[in-house]
């Protein structure tokens, strides 16, 4: 088996709370990842799912070092880059971008598209600004992602929301990247221009020989855009594996219980089918429950989920879960 291209072990994204000091010492930490082990392939796509608040987007900074990790270890084609400086994660950004949400308060507003694709060109010194190189490279972008490049003057409230994805994408493929963690990349948009955005990135992973970290919260999606995929509960995984595999035996309680919420097309299925629905609500992570974390709601939770944290461990060929029951 091939060597991956990004390996994480043990991450971990803990952020001290404002206030509640007590004799000089912070109180609590919010624990927003909590040692997340998982590996990505090459022109592989990963999705990451899960609810508001679980850690996805934290993860997905995480791992390009947007945020620095508390703990655990993130190589990247066999170079460490939790140990690297930021001189040396500088000369590294190139190879890993990120689309971020928010389309619009991704880009500048006083800048227009033709400069905001083509800043992180200049900026790494690979074209002058202003030259007719540039203005090329632009113009090549903007085409590769469905844009019209007599459109680079303009500024990014000229454009919808879809345009301004696009154009969040061109500006992430300027560099020529290995590595693209597409953080709920279609959120915002609505649904037909959802479907043309995950049409748009398969394409240019087959062309460019991408490879995605793709974190969102529609499982549709995630299942037509996604090899692999791992759900994630409380900044902890639950769940990872094959696409197939998860959707159509999902072995953790909380994996199973998305997966009877996704709606199906024919009335009659859909009418027969049983809908787990999970009582309370998440524990805070900053006081997460011990033991497993999904003990608190879990219908089959007994004494040894609340005491003893489960480890994540593989049960089938390429298929791990974190459960005591399983």
């Amino acid at each position: 088996m091939e060597t991956p291209l990004l390996q994480v072990s043990d991450l971990k994204v803990h952020f001290p709370m404002r206030g509640g000091m007590i004799f000089g010492r912070r109180s609590s930490i919010v624990k927003a990842v909590d040692g997340l082990t998982f590996d990505l392939q090459a022109n592989e796509t990963l999705g990451l799912v899960g609810e508001s608040g679980c850690g996805k987007s934290t993860t997905g900074r995480a791992v390009v070092m947007l945020i620095r990790p508390s703990g655990g270890k993130v190589t990247f084609d066999g170079i460490d880059l939790t140990s690297q400086s930021a001189a040396a994660l500088r000369k590294l950004r190139p190879r890993m971008q990120m689309i971020f949400q928010d389309s619009y308060a991704s880009l500048n507003p006083r800048h227009s598209v033709g400069k905001i694709i083509g800043d992180p060109l200049v900026i790494h010194g690979l074209e002058r600004a202003g030259s007719r190189a540039l203005k090329e490279r632009v113009g090549e972008l903007m085409n590769l992602v469905g844009l019209n490049p007599a459109y680079a003057p303009r500024f990014p409230h000229e454009f919808s929301g879809g345009q301004r994805q696009r154009i969040g994408i061109a500006r992430a493929l300027a560099l020529s990247p290995e590595f693209i963690v597409c953080d709920e990349p279609i959120s915002a948009l609505d649904v037909s221009i959802q479907a043309q955005i995950v049409n748009l990135l398969q394409e240019l992973q087959e062309k460019l020989g991408l490879s995605y970290l793709f974190i969102a919260h529609d499982l549709n999606m995630v299942r037509f855009i996604s090899h692999r995929v791992a759900v994630m509960y409380l900044g902890k995984i639950m769940e990872l594996a094959e696409r197939k595999t998860l959707f159509s035996q999902p072995l953790h309680p909380y994996t199973q219980s998305l997966m009877s919420a996704v709606p199906v097309a024919n009335p009659r299925l859909e009418r027969k089918r049983k809908r787990i629905i999970l009582s309370g609500e998440v524990p805070s992570a900053a006081n997460p429950p011990p033991g497993c974390v999904f003990s608190t709601r879990c219908p089959l939770a007994v004494e040894r989920c609340r005491l003893e944290v489960p480890a994540f461990r593989e049960v089938e060929a390429g298929h791990f879960v974190a459960c005591h029951l399983v």
